[in-house]
């Protein structure tokens, strides 16, 4: 079993919402700090937003800054991502992470997802 798996994704169009969700299947791996990524066919994985398990450190790249809002359920093993405002530009294959420890900040993660894709048409 995928220690996170991902849900949520679709089409959408350019200017909706879309709430993205990843379950860990662990409950060690949902304590841990989470993040999402994107990923473009033929682009590099760009990493978008991060929340530690206190939720008190909370990394957001610039692109994604003030449309996507990341936040977790602890009780439940979910972390999700809040997405509005989409754009063109936002479609891709959307992975979760995490890793143990460390600042949200760092990009370096152990565990990820299969990924669920969004497409934003105009």
């Amino acid at each position: 079993q995928a220690p996170l798996v991902e849900s949520g994704g679709g089409l959408a169009q350019v200017g909706a919402s879309l709430r993205l969700t990843c379950v860990a299947s662990d409950r060690t791996i949902s304590l841990y700090t989470m993040a999402w990524f994107r990923q473009t066919p033929g682009g590099e994985r760009e990493f978008l937003a991060a929340i530690n398990w206190r939720e008190n450190d909370i990394y957001y790249t610039t692109s994604v800054k003030g449309r996507f809002t990341i936040s977790r359920d602890n009780a439940k093993n979910t972390l999700y991502l809040q997405m509005n405002s989409l754009k063109p530009e936002d479609t891709a294959v959307y992975y979760c992470a995490a890793r143990p420890k460390g600042r949200a900040a760092q990009p370096e993660y152990d565990y990820w997802g299969q990924g669920t894709q969004v497409t934003v048409s105009s």
